[in-house]
């Protein structure tokens, strides 16, 4: 087992992590072959279940969402271009899968870069980020803001709500600043999903369309979700001012190790291995297990499982003096402590 110390020069990681970069073709070709089939085999077996019950259909559609979100570990792994060694190649299967999951390539990827560069970067936030407010900035803002933040961090608000927020109106406009060719692309994924919802539609009937992929795109977006939140939205997580920040800590110190079962690991393409991802994004999905067992260091990060992964669900804002995130309740302490230290003085 090779045992690599902490340094804070990225250079440094990457260079160690140089070897485990290289993707390779039979195992790309192959997790799209092992992803896409089944996830068009479910789709389809759930439109035949229509005939005996919906709630079969529903029951088929926790899978194909499953596959959906693996669909979507390509499409991020394209979109770093790590998953082809060709730029070319990783944009037009990034372009394909994006259909398929319904972010359009290069708008998704661009916001995707914004969130690695600034990972726990307090001065660079509100791009490709779960929108967090420290304590001070939350007491500072007016009660109607107030209200609507907390609103935004609630647990059915977020997960419930955001699946739909997210696929069908955030990411079918583009973002100001946008590149001709981000616009371009933008434009296809609309007119490539209007077509796809049409033809799906009028051939197989509005209701019987609707009652497979909207299950199966809701469900997958909510796992999305809860996959982004809990592998940045953990209690110690890492936040710093920009004169104090560094992307080696953040990746290591606020990016988490998110145990799963292994058939929710394979699933989730490894996306656990969050730390690993965000310290070699040039990594591909399926060498991050690799990188986990040989490099010593990396096993020592914080972790989460699926139980201990709830507690996030309390965690809305972020304790700068105590390095930390915390509940609304915890803001009663904060606070009466405020308030005795403006009394004193």
């Amino acid at each position: 087992m090779t045992t690599i110390s902490l340094n804070e020069d990225p250079q440094y990681w990457k260079e160690a992590l140089e070897p485990y970069r290289n993707p390779s073709i039979k195992k790309s070709v192959w997790q799209l072959i092992n992803t896409i089939v089944p996830f068009i085999i479910l789709w389809w077996a759930a439109y035949f279940a229509l005939s005996i019950s919906v709630w079969l259909t529903f029951l088929l559609a926790i899978p194909a969402a499953g596959f959906q979100v693996r669909t979507f570990i390509i499409f991020h792994d394209c979109g770093h271009h790590s998953f082809f060694k060709g730029k070319r190649t990783n944009d037009i299967v990034g372009t394909i899968t994006g259909f398929l999951t319904f972010f359009p390539y290069h708008h998704w990827k661009y916001e995707h870069s914004v969130h690695h560069a600034a990972n726990g970067n307090l001065n660079r936030r509100g791009r490709g980020d779960i929108t967090t407010l420290t304590v001070e900035e939350y007491l500072q803002l007016p009660l109607r803001k107030r209200v609507l933040y907390r609103l935004y961090r609630n647990p059915f608000v977020m997960f419930g709500l955001g699946p739909i927020h997210l696929t069908l109106i955030q990411y079918r406009f583009n973002r100001k600043g946008a590149s001709p060719r981000e616009r371009l692309n933008t434009y296809l994924t609309n007119a490539v999903l209007v077509g796809t919802v049409a033809l799906g539609c009028w051939g197989l009937g509005w209701e019987q369309f609707l009652l497979v992929e909207g299950p199966i795109l809701y469900v997958a977006g909510m796992v999305g979700i809860w996959l982004f939140y809990v592998q940045h939205q953990f209690e110690d997580s890492y936040f710093a001012k920009a004169e104090d920040w560094s992307y080696v800590t953040a990746a290591l110190q606020g990016s988490s190790f998110y145990k799963l079962p292994k058939v929710l690991q394979w699933m989730t393409g490894n996306i656990g291995f969050h730390h690993i991802h965000h310290l070699g994004p040039k990594v591909p999905n399926y060498n991050l297990q690799q990188i986990y067992d040989q490099v010593k260091y990396l096993q020592d990060v914080p972790t989460v499982d699926l139980f201990s992964s709830l507690r996030s669900l309390r965690f809305r804002l972020w304790d700068e003096d105590k390095k930390k995130f915390i509940g609304f309740k915890d803001l009663v302490g904060i606070r009466s402590h405020s308030a005795a230290d403006i009394n004193m003085n």
